[in-house]
């Protein structure tokens, strides 16, 4: 049996004019085996058989047949034990019983279970500015060893795509994100397509949940979840997350989340946006020049009104740390949990206790400036802390010779005459526990 490229090798080489004998001397193969595929007799790819040899498979073909049919969902590796105690047996590896099962087309295809696989299917028009596509891509190993949340954002039409680093994805971080990507995109498409994510759909349902229908309406779009078990339907934003999975992600190099961010930012615009793609003319456009020619929805004047949640621990500074800057509160609060609320679009964030009492409110620094923002009145805290326990005295020798003491020994001296001693023993007090004498 020869493979397919020598099978075409030897085609090509006849119809060059080679001879039979130059042609098997060129590939390494007999002559016969080579005159017998110029003809015809054998194809690539098919081993042959000896005369009068019988396929085993042909023999027990029926009954796989007829337990594939009975049972389409059977696996391979039962219906091989069972063949193989059939009473004609069955003297083949499980590769060539499985390879036979798959030639012979004889699983029948079951639609629920397949998707879009092994079906027809037609590529869906996407108008300009008609559809943005939205999911997330978890991250679960990062550089700075915690996981971290990706919103993308795809226009359906040109296949541009923004992205968003976020700690979480709940419903708060969800609209932060989308907001945030929205910006970069410079617009919003008129329909917005999800997969079924319980923060934006119903689960069990292709509602609209309560709270996120607020925000579809403050951007004035519609919401269009995917059919069930059907993550084809938003395949824009699927291969645009494996792009950007393969592409910047396995060679980024960054040590937090806001790093990850402006990486990404920068990665989207000098590559992403450079893929090359052809247009409705016919003619070969850039993303970035097919996105500029869709028209998207102008955004809001402000972001939706949302507030993120962080739980967060105090350093030994006196200091929360909070995406890429750090805020003061009072040192008693050092080592403590305390949480970082922030109402998006506003331009403060406050720190509460536990208990949701607000402890300090501060200016919200650019993210990831590394600046360190401080209250007046908590730097004067802490410099009192650390003055009051200041200590100008030397510290204590280590390599000294102290002995027990002569008061420690006095003591060791009456623990051990007291374990020493042999107890009293009252006999009269028994008697008189015997005979139930109270007195």
């Amino acid at each position: 049996m020869i493979t397919q490229g020598e099978d075409v090798e030897i085609h090509a080489l006849k119809k060059q004019g080679w001879s039979v004998s130059a042609i098997a001397r060129h590939v390494g193969r007999d002559r016969k085996t080579v005159r017998a595929y110029l003809n015809g007799d054998r194809v690539a790819g098919v081993r042959a058989r000896p005369d009068g040899e019988v396929d085993p498979f042909d023999l027990v073909e029926p009954y796989v047949r007829q337990r594939l049919s009975d049972d389409p969902h059977l696996r391979a590796t039962v219906l091989f034990r069972e063949v193989q105690n059939l009473p004609s047996g069955y003297g083949r590896v499980y590769q060539t019983f499985t390879r036979q099962i798959r030639d012979r087309g004889l699983r029948p295809h079951c639609e629920a279970c397949a998707g879009s696989k092994g079906r027809a299917h037609v590529d869906i028009e996407h108008p300009a500015g008609e559809e943005i596509q939205w999911d997330w891509l978890e991250l679960n190993e990062t550089p700075w060893n915690a996981k971290a949340y990706v919103l993308v954002g795809a226009l359906s039409c040109s296949g541009k795509f923004r992205c968003w680093f976020s700690e979480s994805d709940d419903q708060a971080h969800l609209v932060v994100a989308m907001h945030q990507i929205l910006l970069r995109l410079g617009g919003t498409a008129r329909r917005w397509r999800v997969d079924r994510m319980a923060t934006v759909i119903r689960p069990g349902t292709s509602d609209v949940q309560r709270s996120f229908a607020p925000v579809a309406k403050h951007y004035g779009v519609g919401v269009d979840p995917c059919p069930p078990r059907h993550g084809n339907r938003k395949g824009v934003v699927e291969k645009s997350i494996d792009y950007i999975t393969q592409s910047w992600w396995r060679t980024a190099r960054v040590g937090s989340l806001t790093e990850a961010q402006a990486s990404l930012d920068r990665w989207c615009v000098e590559v992403a946006d450079q893929r090359l793609r052809d247009s409705n003319d016919d003619t070969v456009v850039t993303v970035a020049e097919a996105a500029a020619a869709e028209p998207l929805l102008g955004l809001p004047a402000a972001a939706y009104p949302v507030t993120i949640t962080l739980e967060r621990a105090v350093a030994a500074n006196a200091l929360v740390s909070v995406w890429g800057n750090r805020y003061s509160v009072p040192p008693g609060l050092i080592g403590a949990n305390v949480q970082v609320r922030h109402r998006h679009g506003a331009h403060s964030l406050d720190i509460c206790s536990s208990s949701g009492s607000v402890i300090a409110t501060h200016r919200l620094a650019p993210p990831g400036a590394h600046r360190v923002v401080r209250l007046a009145e908590h730097t004067l805290a802490l410099e009192t802390v650390v003055l009051a326990e200041f200590n100008t005295a030397r510290p204590c020798p280590t390599k000294l010779n102290r002995p027990p003491s002569a008061a420690a020994l006095a003591i060791a001296a009456q623990l051990g005459a007291e374990a020493m001693a042999e107890p009293v023993v009252d006999l009269d007090v028994y008697r008189r526990l015997v005979e139930g004498d109270a007195s």
